[in-house]
């Protein structure tokens, strides 16, 4: 396998999230997510994967299984073990660009499992813009 290069640039959205992979191996992937401010996700755990998340740009916050926060700002990451389960949320007064590196443990079958259960076995390894639109021509990207 040879070595990649990438560039931390996602386009804009009219709305919601983005999830742009930038680069993979077999054990491990990188991407930048991208969320509008009061957009979250939901509590959800990733078996088989440590993820870190770094805030390049706004404020996250994240929560725990018992909704515990935890606030990042610019230049702020955290880790997150296999099976912690989490949820994040943009919570500044800007969008959020999140630097994403998930390493896997073997080859797990499932690769998210929400708080009810539900189960999601493909990764995201495409280009995901969820409740918006990208912006013909806009970008945010690291300077």
């Amino acid at each position: 396998m040879e070595a990649s290069t990438f560039k931390l640039k996602t386009p804009l959205i009219t709305g919601g999230r983005s999830h742009i992979p930038l680069a993979k191996t077999e054990h491990m992937t990188v991407g930048l997510n991208y969320y509008t401010p009061g957009r979250k996700n939901k509590l959800h755990t990733h078996p088989g994967e440590d993820h870190t998340f770094v805030v390049m740009d706004g404020e996250a916050t994240f929560y725990n299984r018992e909704h515990q926060p935890t606030v990042l700002r610019k230049g702020e990451g955290i880790m997150l073990p296999e099976n912690h389960y989490y949820y994040f949320e943009s919570t500044g007064n800007r969008p959020l660009a999140l630097f994403r590196v998930s390493a896997k443990k073997g080859n797990p079958k499932v690769v998210r499992i929400d708080a009810e259960g539900n189960k999601r076995t493909e990764p995201e390894n495409e280009y995901v813009a969820v409740d918006g639109e990208p912006i013909e021509g806009k970008f945010w990207q690291l300077t």
